[in-house]
């Protein structure tokens, strides 16, 4: 890190030629003008206002052409340049008070700052304020600061003035020419030792955007990454990505398994902008393939239901081809993909060590994809009636796998028989879908415990009305209930692994039959 100090001249000269520029992932200007007055007088007084920090780069980023309420042209020098990381708003402010060489854009958020001549040597009011429009008869009083830097303008706003006046002007201006700014300067090509400061230093505790980072480093003419990735977030938007900023990391680090074979945001920040940019196309495949075959193949009908939401990116990885074209698999390659599927869910082995669990499964799966000897879906998982032992609570890994679980048996209403619209069920994904098959109510009148109530074993696709319906009855009463000329009990029963004869009021009686057919479904599902 260097310490430099520059003078405002300084500062207009290097911003209007190009070599100080506002990188594009940076906020637009949001201070309130009574702000920018305040930071001027403070300047004016000798109290401390602040650094700037400049990242000093040959990488050509994009970069915000309006500094204010000016376009800014084209740099007239060749890189490196003094992209601005900390100071955005202190460094607008002076540079549009003080510039004068550019012609101003009409900006309605923007007020000249004027000097009070009568303002006096108050410490704590400010000397500066914001003016609309300032009176011929004002002119006594209000000088703007706009021509402090302009010889012509200069005179023409003092002739008018006595002797004591001018010299108090004199000394304004003595003192803006002579206060020197601090300016810390990175240097350095490491990108992610940028994003690291970046984040560090940033005063309003907003945690660093690597997709804006990194749609700066990408970005040309006619490809910017976060118009990619909004259209993409809104094609996939009924999936869970109802925001360019929600989910990114898990959206970055699918692009960085696709493109640089290791999850994790950070690893793009070292790859080649043109790279990503031609690339592109094999991550909307991939991300679009992934989704596909969890909605189709495994009813994962949101993003919600994923139990652990870095699966996506082997997925992602596996189904990356360039457009228009598919991944073609044989029914081997299917059933693999599966059974890593449900091995994974059911040992949580993406609950730890994610980052080296993801790069494992995606070296695998990318042998997998090319008919070489692997080890995808090959995971060592013994499952038993303890995992469904677990409480149901809905954001809980546990929970979404036997949600899936249930989904992947053609679960069936239990009052009416009727086929479960799984993607109208699952879509909003809560608690008021699934109910206890044994009744609450019913079970804390026998004396059980909370935590044997709420067990997963005893929950099943089941609606708040239809749960209002069966109510405190006992399970051999509200299955009399069920039935009707068309209403194949069996089958719907089966559909949610009960059986008639355990509604017969004894819960242990009914646990045993329903964990043993839990326990043979996981089997079947992992292989």
């Amino acid at each position: 890190m260097e310490y430099q100090a520059y003078s405002i001249r300084k500062i207009l000269d290097a911003a209007t030629s190009g070599e100080i520029r506002i990188p594009a992932f940076q906020r637009g200007f949001v201070w309130e003008m009574d702000r920018v007055a305040h930071l001027l007088d403070s300047i004016y007084k000798g109290y401390p206002f602040g650094s700037l920090l400049f990242w000093r780069t040959k990488q050509q980023l994009a970069a915000e052409r309006r500094l204010g309420t000016f376009i800014l042209p084209a740099p007239q020098a060749e890189y490196p340049i003094d992209y601005v990381l900390d100071g955005q708003q202190r460094l607008t402010s002076i540079f549009t008070v003080f510039q004068n060489e550019l012609k101003p854009e009409p900006n309605p958020e923007w007020t000249d700052i004027y000097f009070d001549l009568n303002a006096g040597d108050n410490p704590q009011d400010s000397a500066f304020l914001a003016l609309e429009n300032v009176e011929e008869a004002e002119r006594h009083r209000y000088f703007p600061m706009r021509v402090l830097f302009d010889s012509v303008g200069y005179r023409a706003n003092t002739d008018h003035l006595d002797k004591a006046k001018i010299a108090v002007i004199d000394k304004l201006q003595e003192k803006f020419k002579e206060v020197t700014i601090p300016v810390q300067v990175l240097k350095s090509e490491d990108r992610s030792i940028v994003a690291i400061v970046f984040e560090r230093i940033n005063h309003l505790g907003v945690a660093l955007d690597t997709m804006q980072l990194l749609s700066a480093w990408t970005w040309s003419e006619d490809f910017d990454l976060l118009d990619k990735f909004r259209d993409l977030r809104d094609e996939l938007s009924d999936f869970g990505f109802a925001g360019v900023g929600d989910d990114s990391d898990l959206i970055l680090s699918c692009v960085a398994g696709i493109l640089a074979k290791e999850p994790g945001p950070e690893t793009l920040l070292a790859l080649n902008g043109a790279d990503v940019r031609a690339q592109f196309p094999r991550v909307e495949q991939g991300i679009r393939g992934a989704i596909d075959f969890l909605r189709t193949q495994l009813k994962v009908v949101n993003l919600k239901l994923l139990p652990y939401p870095s699966m996506l990116v082997p997925l992602a990885v596996f189904f990356a081809e360039p457009e228009g074209k598919d991944v073609v698999y044989n029914s081997a390659t299917y059933q693999r993909l599966k059974r890593w599927f449900w091995r994974t869910c059911f040992s949580a082995r993406y609950s730890s060590q994610t980052r080296k669990t993801t790069i494992h499964d995606i070296q695998q799966v990318e042998l997998l994809k090319n008919g070489q000897p692997n080890t995808f879906g090959d995971i060592d998982v013994k499952i038993d009636e303890t995992f469904f032992r677990n409480s149901f609570r809905v954001g809980a890994a546990a929970t979404k796998t036997f949600v899936l679980l249930l989904s992947n048996n053609s679960p069936r209403s239990l009052l009416s028989g009727k086929q479960i619209d799984l993607d109208k069920v699952l879509q909003s994904y809560n608690r008021s879908e699934f109910h206890h098959t044994y009744p609450r109510a019913f079970l804390r009148d026998q004396g059980y415990e909370e935590a044997s109530i709420n067990m997963l074993a005893n929950f099943c696709f089941l609606s708040g009305a239809e749960n209002r319906n069966i109510g405190k009855k006992k399970p051999s009463v509200y299955l009399s209930d069920l039935g009707g000329p068309e209403h194949n009990i069996e089958e719907t029963l089966a559909s949610a692994f009960c059986k008639a004869e355990e509604f017969n009021d004894d819960y242990e009686f009914f646990l045993k039959g329903r964990l043993a057919r839990l326990v043979a479904f996981a089997e079947k599902l992992m292989g």
